[in-house]
C-alpha cells in the first residue's frame, strides 16, 4: 500500500466512512500520489479545532455548510459529530433549514447587487424567513451560520450585512473569520469526499 492509500484510509476513517469507498476525485489524487492529500487530511482536522467555537457550534456550521453543498458524506459525519456534542434534532433541523434559506437568499440578493438597478431593490422579496426572528440556536449563532452560507455561496451583500449584523451584536472578528475558515475547510474536502 502507498502512502497516498493510506492517508485516503485515514480521511475515510475520520470522516466516519469505509476505507474501500471512493470517488473519482480520490482515486485522482490516489493514481498521482498527490501531496495535496496530507494537506486535505490535516485541514479536515483543522475543521473540527477552534479556540472561537464550541465543538457544538462546529458540528452546527458542519451540517449547515455540509447542507447547502448538497454533501451526503459530509452531512452525516457533521450530524453525527454535532450529536456527540450535545446538539439537539431541533439544532440540526434549523441548521439544515439555514442553508435552505440562505440558498434562496444568496441567489436572490446577489442578483440584486449584480444589476445595481434600483427597481429591483423597491420590488419586494416575497420570502418568507419566519426562521430568523426566533431561532433555537440563538439570533447570534442562526447569524453567524447566515454568514457562513453566504461567504460559500458568493454573495456579497449578504455576507456584508451579516457580518455587520454581527459586529452590532458584539461577535468578535476572530470568531466571525474562524467560522468562515471552517466553512471553507468543509467545503474543500466535499470536493473529493461526496
Amino acid at each position: 500500500m502507498n502512502e497516498s492509500t493510506e492517508i485516503i484510509q485515514e480521511i475515510l476513517t475520520a470522516v466516519e466512512l469505509d476505507i474501500a469507498y471512493r470517488t473519482t476525485s480520490m482515486d485522482l489524487l490516489e493514481e498521482g500520489q498527490s501531496k495535496y492529500l496530507r494537506d486535505l487530511k490535516l485541514n479536515f482536522i483543522s475543521s473540527l479545532t477552534s479556540e472561537q467555537l464550541s465543538a457544538k457550534e462546529i458540528g452546527l456550521i458542519g451540517v449547515c455548510v455540509a447542507v447547502n453543498n448538497n454533501n451526503k458524506p459530509l452531512t452525516n459525519f457533521y450530524t453525527s459529530y454535532a450529536i456527540k456534542n450535545g446538539v439537539t434534532a431541533e439544532e440540526i433541523a434549523e441548521a439544515a433549514a439555514c442553508a435552505s434559506l440562505l440558498a434562496s437568499n444568496n441567489i436572490f440578493y446577489r442578483f440584486r447587487h449584480f444589476t445595481q438597478k434600483e427597481k429591483y431593490g423597491q420590488i419586494p422579496a416575497r420570502i418568507r424567513m419566519q426562521i430568523m426572528m426566533k431561532p433555537v440556536t440563538g439570533k447570534e449563532f442562526f447569524e453567524l451560520m447566515s454568514l457562513v452560507v453566504s461567504a460559500v455561496n458568493g454573495c456579497e451583500m449578504c455576507v456584508n450585512a451579516h457580518e455587520d449584523s454581527l459586529i452590532k451584536m458584539g461577535t468578535t472578528e476572530e470568531r466571525i473569520f474562524d467560522a468562515v475558515r471552517i466553512a471553507s475547510l468543509i467545503t474543500s474536502a466535499g470536493k473529493i469526499i461526496f
